[in-house]
């Protein structure tokens, strides 16, 4: 009997695998490469420990050389799709028409067996996290080159919020998305992965996908997913690429403080400079501190408030003004990064913040200043 079973488990899992060849050789992508699944196992040493690069909630990252010398980044996707092969390269085919110099750029995929794998560029320098939040950091990261990170990532959230049809909403903007290429160029990563998967799939144990530390309180607290929730993420990252500290940590000025909530309290004490990172040794002042309030506009609690990504890359490269009068307090929310009983979110701004619109239009952000 067991060898009848075995038999049998051989024989389906031998018509699965060739259904999915079937589906492939029926499937043409234009910009994107089918690759044979043993192709991708001997380029990253039959996907060997030595060869991983990264983690995420979606899957384990493997650095792979193909044939032909070419560095990759082989991503084997962990969470389950009830999707066939031909829905999986259809969501494929999609992301790999979204081309822009400040988001990664994905090869191609393997659909193989239950296996779903993808293939992207190979980045130098890792991640943002590695780099700017490793336990060892061996890349120097002067104002300049965090300022261009900035600068890079805002225009590549702003290309996939407004000029995309239909907008993408990324849901997990974070240090470890970031990826840097051998000039330090910031590329987006996982963009549109959350299509492939159903809500269920999360990168923390609820409902709610993205990540603890960088959610906006709307979206936890109402599951409203806006294209303004990762503008709260994206003034986490900024505030996290100035000061050289996650967002996770508690223990700011001495105090169970979480960084977005030491930095509102530095910007009402007039001393947001020390929030610098004391491996900045040399940077403008001026700027940096505009970085920094640009960084609490877009974490603002009441998501219409918050500006559109354009708007933060021309508060960014733009001699404009602040109209600080208009600021108000940041999101603090236990799961997205407060710490419990510390909210400073009332009752009546929570029910503002997660009945707020996407198409609210912030009119309280900029005011251009005479040359």
């Amino acid at each position: 009997m067991s060898c009848s079973c075995f038999g049998t488990l051989v024989s389906r899992r031998k018509k699965g695998e060739d259904q999915a060849h079937q589906d492939l050789e029926g499937h043409s992508l234009v910009n994107t490469r089918n690759f044979p699944y043993n192709e991708l196992r001997n380029a990253t040493d039959n996907f060997h420990p030595s060869s991983k690069i990264g983690r995420g909630g979606f899957g384990t990252v493997y650095k792979g050389i193909l044939k032909n010398g070419k560095e990759v980044a082989v991503k084997t996707l962990s969470a389950e799709s009830k999707q066939g092969v031909r829905e999986f390269l259809t969501e494929i085919e999609t992301i790999s028409n979204v081309r822009h110099p400040n988001l990664v750029e994905l090869i191609g995929c393997c659909a193989h067996g239950t296996n779903r794998i993808l293939v992207y560029e190979y980045l130098e320098n890792n991640s943002l996290d590695s780099a700017l939040l490793g336990t060892k950091r061996t890349i120097k990261l002067d104002w300049e080159r965090r300022s261009a990170i900035c600068m890079g990532t805002a225009r590549g959230l702003a290309y996939l919020h407004e000029e995309l049809v239909p907008h993408i909403v990324h849901r997990d903007i974070k240090a470890s998305n970031i990826l840097l290429d051998k000039d330090f160029t910031p590329k987006i990563g996982d963009f549109g992965l959350a299509k492939l998967f159903p809500d269920t799939i999360t990168h923390i144990t609820t409902r709610i996908a993205g990540t603890t530390g960088y959610l906006a309180p709307e979206y936890v607290l109402g599951g409203q997913l806006t294209l303004k929730a990762d503008v709260y993420s994206f003034g986490v990252l900024v505030f996290e690429v100035v000061s050289g500290r996650s967002s996770a940590k508690a223990n700011w000025g001495g105090m169970q403080k979480f960084l977005l909530e030491w930095a509102w309290q530095l910007y009402e004490e007039g001393k947001l400079l020390e929030l610098v990172d004391p491996e900045l040794e040399e940077f403008p002042e001026e700027k940096v501190i505009k970085y920094m309030k640009i960084a609490l506009f877009c974490t603002q609690a009441t998501a219409s408030r918050r500006p559109m990504m354009s708007q933060v890359v021309d508060m960014f490269s733009r001699d404009i003004r602040l109209n600080e009068k208009e600021l108000t307090p940041p999101g603090f929310y236990p799961d997205s990064g407060g710490p419990s009983g510390s909210s400073s979110l009332n009752k009546k701004s929570l029910e503002s913040s997660t009945s707020c619109q996407m198409s609210s239009v912030p009119t309280t952000i900029t005011q251009v200043t005479p040359r």
